[in-house]
């Protein structure tokens, strides 16, 4: 179909070429581009500058500051392409240029898309301008330029987003699994947290069914009337941490109680859970000295019964020099708790010493948007009013029972805050990269 209408429409043209009447004239380049229809999409570098939070992610491109770095990634991409063509290169320096030229190959590629869909869209514009006319032909050939007109428009858009996408930086953990705890909140009228503590547990037990991920419990406590006080998982699979690492926070929840002492009152409660997420990747670069580490056994606590209370199966250990602690009593032998413990001894270590590295890193920029810290309330679970919020994004999602459920809903709203973040990662860059390239105060150019 698209073939037909392309033949149609370069026979209608040529008569437009070669016509007595037509008028039409080459296009003379970029300068010359007038988007009648399309009022958004313009060329690099005559865009007006746009607040990175308020807009759509599409419409970063639009911003000065990333239409800059984005040239200066144009640059170099160029400048490595030259310098690679040099044979003198040692066997060292061309890797080097090589695995860089390659980072940037994504990004050149869909700038070039982005670069012929202008030079296509200004085609057709030259072709409407000569099109205009009272023949059958003529009209029937503006339609089907106005329809080009929109294909291209929308292509340009889109890939808009695909640039912006190829300049958020990638997190090198983002494909690691990860160690999942709920820990139910110390707040007043104990037994709603514990309660919300497993309505979550079993929320994220449902995502990572509906994500097709691996879901296996290392430690869980349950707690009265049905609650839990702490419960530790693992949870593998593809891109596993890109997806829940900003689940990590304190969530709230406000509803009346329906089971437990606090159901009693009849009245709103709010209660608090704790969500942390800890990266398992491939390959740990962490050395933990055997002679660092306490090992404690002791029985495990449960509702009683054979190999419950009366053999010390259960395993804690505690990293001396940070004072870090895991523990394990899910399975009847000390050894596979044992192993398991270390597991979660080692990522929360691992997580410890990222946590402190990327802190370091990033204290300016928190000083200007916020922590995103685990301490800091993240998301409230309105059962009254049938809601959730976001309170990073805004979002709001309602029918609370099926975002619960760990599914679409779900995964809607981390999508959403992950586009968020990538926003943010993104103009930190863009930022670094500006104070790098900006001359120092008092110094002027003669």
């Amino acid at each position: 179909m698209l073939v037909g209408r392309w033949c149609r429409l370069c026979s209608l043209c040529s008569r437009v070429v070669y016509g007595t009447g037509g008028g039409w004239r080459a296009p003379t380049g970029h300068d010359s581009l007038k988007c009648a229809n399309t009022a958004d999409v313009h060329h690099w570098g005559t865009l007006t500058p746009k607040r990175l939070y308020q807009s759509a992610f599409g419409d970063l491109y639009d911003n000065e500051s990333v239409q800059t770095y984005v040239r200066q990634q144009m640059r170099e991409h160029r400048d490595l392409s030259e310098k690679l063509e040099h044979a003198h290169l040692s066997e060292t320096d061309r890797k080097v240029l090589v695995k860089k030229h390659a980072e940037l190959l994504p990004l050149a590629s869909v700038f070039g898309s982005i670069e012929q869909a202008l030079k296509d869209l200004e085609e057709v514009h030259s072709l409407l301008h000569g099109s205009a006319g009272a023949t059958d032909e003529d009209q029937q050939l503006s339609q089907l330029l106005k329809e080009e007109e929109a294909q291209i428009s929308h292509k340009i858009l889109t890939l808009r987003k695909d640039l912006i996408k190829a300049l958020v930086p990638a997190d090198p953990l983002d494909p690691s699994d990860v160690v999942l705890e709920v820990v139910s909140g110390r707040t007043t009228g104990g037994d709603i947290c514990q309660q919300f503590t497993r309505e979550m547990f079993d929320m994220y037990q449902g995502f990572a069914s509906y994500k097709n991920w691996d879901f296996e419990v290392y430690n869980y406590t349950p707690a009265e009337y049905g609650g839990l006080h702490h419960a530790a998982l693992r949870i593998a699979g593809e891109n596993v941490y890109r997806h829940l690492k900003h689940e990590g926070g304190t969530h709230r929840v406000q509803r009346i109680p329906e089971v437990g002492l606090s159901s009693r009152m009849q009245r709103i409660h709010t209660g608090t859970m704790t969500v942390i997420i800890l990266p398992q990747p491939v390959e740990f670069d962490i050395n933990i000295d055997p002679k660092d580490l306490r090992i404690d056994t002791f029985r495990s606590r449960g509702a009683g019964g054979q190999s419950v209370n009366t053999t010390d199966s259960a395993v804690r250990i505690v990293h001396l020099p940070t004072g870090i602690t895991a523990e394990c009593q899910q399975t009847r032998s000390q050894l596979q708790n044992r192993d398991t413990a270390m597991r979660m001894l080692r990522a929360r270590v691992y997580q410890s010493i990222m946590g402190k590295e990327t802190e370091q890193r990033h204290t300016a920029r928190k000083q200007q948007v916020g922590t995103r810290s685990q301490s800091d309330r993240i998301r409230t679970y309105n059962f009254s009013q049938d809601r959730v919020t976001d309170h990073r994004t805004g979002y709001v999602s309602r029918d609370i029972k099926e975002f619960t459920r760990g599914g679409r809903a779900l995964d809607d709203l981390i999508c959403d805050v992950l586009e968020h973040a990538e926003k943010e990662a993104l103009l930190e860059v863009v930022d670094g990269s500006s104070s790098l390239n900006r001359p120092e105060s008092g110094l002027t150019a003669e």
